[in-house]
């Protein structure tokens, strides 16, 4: 394949995720088994339903046995905002996570979903099917296709006016729709922009650097979750009791990051530099010592 299409990477060669029964045959179901296959075949790596996608979806759209800190969207009758929500998801894929993000939202809300152009169709597909993309009026939220390839300064500014490694172009990704005119920065009654990223550990010497220098712009915490039936005050990581390692981190931009340069090489982005406003090399632990954290959990019961 050609290497213009990220999703088709050189030796390809995946299948179809078996998560929630979905290797059972469903017709007309967007994200079974048989609809991943198809879509892989033409959609590349974007069609496959990732591990991380199921852990996300589950946070976005909890049942009811499970409570989580911070919750994705917070109950109105404790929260002091009641503006309306703008979220923006980045590499949206086959759009299992956008419809369950959407059965949360109120008539005020927007959802804008996104992956690289040539996987919108996909999106559109996927969401129609589950009625989503249908004509939208009061009392629907507005939902948004839209393409953002990481690092792709046209395709952020065109979303904002409407409301290789990829790990530098991700981070330069969030650095942007973080920043105006997406976001204003953050002030003493508002952190700003909530950033809410599903991860499995796959190659920890490939991925460490990205998380080393995402923590020296970006505070960031892992979600905790508690399961009501084994008692209300037991919290635990969420992720913590699936086979692999896997985290959902909340993430706030550091205030005063908004003064700092952002490097125009990918290298010098990845090494630290322009961030505490200067252009020495640095790294930040915090995601060294959660995963340090990580090792020492005890299995669950």
């Amino acid at each position: 394949m050609s290497s213009r299409n990220a999703n088709f990477p050189e030796n390809m060669d995946i299948s179809p995720s078996t998560f929630e029964d979905n290797s059972k045959p469903h017709a007309n179901h967007p994200f079974g088994y048989a609809a991943q296959r198809d879509a892989i075949e033409k959609y590349g790596i974007a069609g496959r339903i990732w591990e991380a996608a199921y852990l996300l979806s589950i946070y976005v759209n909890p049942p009811t046995e499970m409570e989580f800190d911070p919750p994705f969207i917070a109950n109105p009758a404790t929260s002091s905002s009641q503006c309306p929500l703008t979220i923006l998801e980045l590499g949206s894929g086959a759009g299992m996570t956008s419809s369950r993000i959407a059965k949360n939202l109120d008539v005020h809300d927007m959802l804008i979903v996104t992956d690289l152009p040539e996987v919108c169709p996909l999106l559109e597909r996927n969401l129609k099917a589950h009625a989503l993309l249908t004509v939208q009026s009061p009392p629907d939220p507005l939902i948004l296709v839209r393409p953002l390839t990481w690092g792709t300064e046209f395709h952020g500014l065109a979303i904002a006016s409407e409301r290789s490694q990829l790990l530098a172009p991700l981070l330069r990704s969030l650095l942007q729709v973080t920043s105006p005119p997406f976001s204003p920065p953050p002030s003493p009654m508002d952190p700003g922009v909530t950033v809410v990223i599903s991860y499995k550990l796959r190659s920890l010497c490939k991925e460490t650097p990205f998380w080393a220098v995402f923590g020296l712009w970006f505070t960031f915490a892992p979600v905790l979750v508690n399961e009501t039936s084994r008692g209300k005050g037991f919290w635990q990581r969420f992720g913590s009791s699936s086979e692999d390692t896997a985290f959902i981190f909340v993430a706030h931009r550091r205030p005063e990051s908004y003064a700092w340069n952002t490097p125009t090489q990918d290298s010098d982005l990845l090494a630290g530099r322009g961030a505490m406003g200067n252009d020495s090399a640095k790294a930040d632990d915090t995601f060294e010592s959660l995963l340090f954290m990580t090792l020492e959990e005890p299995e669950a019961c």
